[in-house]
């Protein structure tokens, strides 16, 4: 697949210690830190590279107190939250931090940090809200940089990767999934998930050597 690097952008979504068997009290996503090559892989096919983060509050309505409570619905009149997940990527935290292996934050030319609010637990990037009424400025910022194509990986593919790469196909970008830069939670959901972006119109690629520079 030919890639203008132009305007193409390299995103990593969540590409964070607390999705990875580094943090395994955390949510650890089985392989989640393997992912980093094919990451700094696909960002030589970009002109600028962006990373998102889950910037997690210690205490939330949304954190489960027990396994048990994982993916159960959060009760009381919480419109900005879903279910409830173990607690990972704490602000100060070692599973707040990018996996080993990437660049340093401030090597990034765009970092977006989600989740803060403990009354919202967002998934995808581009809005700090389920609902996508509160844009977390990625959008605008490709936007405002020409960037119309974009090569996503990160972590993990059935939620946050594949929320994201749903909110740039809306938006009008194109987006291409790199599979390899990927890892998902559960083989179901991860399926589903690669149906949903295909169906949507997103490219899929098994590893960045599908790739080549145009110019």
């Amino acid at each position: 697949m030919m890639i203008d690097p132009t305007v193409t952008a390299s995103f990593d979504v969540d590409p964070q210690r607390g999705f990875s068997p580094l943090c395994p009290r955390e949510l650890p996503v089985p392989e989640g830190e393997q992912i980093v090559s094919e990451l700094n892989a696909q960002a030589a096919f970009g002109a600028v590279r962006l990373v998102s983060k889950d910037c997690h509050p210690a205490e939330a309505p949304w954190v489960a107190a027990t396994p048990e409570e994982t993916l159960q619905p959060v009760s009381g009149n919480f419109p900005g939250l879903d279910v409830k997940w173990p607690p990972h990527c704490v602000v100060g935290t070692e599973g707040n931090r990018l996996l080993p292996g990437l660049p340093a934050e401030t090597d990034y030319d765009l970092v977006i940090e989600k989740g803060v609010d403990p009354l919202k637990h967002p998934y995808g990037a581009c809005y700090h809200d389920l609902q996508e009424t509160e844009s977390t400025g990625a959008i605008e910022w490709l936007q405002e940089h020409n960037i119309t194509t974009l090569i996503v990986g990160g972590l993990a593919t059935d939620y946050c990767v594949k929320t994201s790469v749903l909110q740039l196909l809306r938006a009008g970008f194109t987006v291409i999934v790199n599979l390899a830069a990927c890892r998902g939670i559960s083989p179901d959901t991860t399926r589903e998930a690669i149906a949903a972006m295909r169906q949507q119109g997103a490219v899929l690629i098994d590893s960045s050597r599908e790739l080549s520079r145009t110019k």
